[in-house]
This record gives C-alpha cells, sequence and structure tokens, in this order.
C-alpha cells in the first residue's frame, strides 16, 4: 500500500467521492440503497484507501466507461491523484474556522451589497463602513487560520515518526 492510500483523507476527499458516487446514481449506475450506504462509508473514511474501493467499480466524471476510467486504473479517488491532501485556501484548516471563515465572507458580502446600494441609493459614495466589520475580525481569522497552519506544518507526521 503507498503513502497516500494511508494519508488521513480530508472533508474535500470524502465529498469529491460523493460527487462521483452521485454522478453514478444520476447515469443509472447505481441503486439508491448502493448509493447510501457507499455515502456513509465515505463520510467515515479515515484514509484515503478507505474511499478507493467506495468508487473503483465506477467509471471517472466524464468517462464513457469503466474500463478507461483514471480512478480504476490508479486505485486513488481524484483528489489523491493530485496529491491527497485536496488543495485549497481553507483545505488544511480545522471546521471550525471553515465555518468562522463562511460566517465572516457572508456577513462581509451582506454589508458590501448594503453599502453599495446606499451609495447608489444617494447618489454620492458613503462612507465605506463595510471595512471596519470586514478589517478587525478578517485580520483575527487570518492570525489564527495562519497559526494553526504553521503549528501542523510544523508538527511531524504520525506517519513519519520513528517506532
Amino acid at each position: 500500500m503507498n503513502d497516500q492510500q494511508t494519508m488521513r483523507a480530508s472533508d474535500h476527499d470524502r465529498q469529491q467521492v460523493v460527487d462521483v458516487l452521485r454522478g453514478a446514481v444520476a447515469d443509472g449506475r447505481l441503486r439508491m440503497d448502493e448509493y447510501v450506504d457507499r455515502m456513509e462509508l465515505a463520510y467515515q473514511a479515515v484514509t484515503c484507501g478507505d474511499l478507493v474501493p467506495l468508487h473503483a467499480d465506477l467509471p471517472a466524471p466524464g468517462s464513457a466507461t469503466a474500463g478507461t476510467a483514471p480512478a480504476a486504473k490508479t486505485g486513488l479517488p481524484p483528489v489523491a491523484r493530485a496529491g491527497c491532501p485536496a488543495a485549497g485556501v481553507l483545505a488544511g484548516l480545522p471546521a471550525v474556522l471553515k465555518v468562522l471563515w463562511t460566517i465572516w465572507l457572508t456577513a462581509v458580502s451582506v454589508n458590501v451589497v448594503v453599502w453599495i446600494l446606499v451609495s447608489a441609493t444617494t447618489g454620492h459614495l458613503a462612507y465605506p463602513w463595510p471595512l471596519w466589520v470586514a478589517g478587525p475580525y478578517g485580520a483575527v481569522l487570518f492570525a489564527v487560520s495562519a497559526a494553526i497552519t504553521a503549528a501542523r506544518r510544523s508538527r511531524p507526521s504520525p506517519a513519519r515518526q520513528p517506532s
């Protein structure tokens, strides 16, 4: 078993496999009960290797036949071939921070839209008060996210520790 299959799966990895399974249901390749069973197993998966059997018998998205599916040839989910864990801005953060970033982005977006509407209806550019919403809280979230990312990168991986 290679290192990628023993690497811990991220939420993005699990979701990507569930999306492949959902496509298989839409194509008529899986029955609904099979989809539900595999989806439950995908969300319970700990490693990328746990995700492989859940879609190994299905073609990759956009593929016509199972025999030509890249996922079936490599034995890894699509994201694992790119180097599981998933690439992304929030990929390495705990779920709590992802939720906080989502809340922050939503609040800032609503405030900016209100500011634009006020500026448009009054005919002049209003004071950019959404900066007071975005700035301090965004700076704190960024600092916490950066600290957690740095701490996770500096700590040795359990798989690499000598036994």
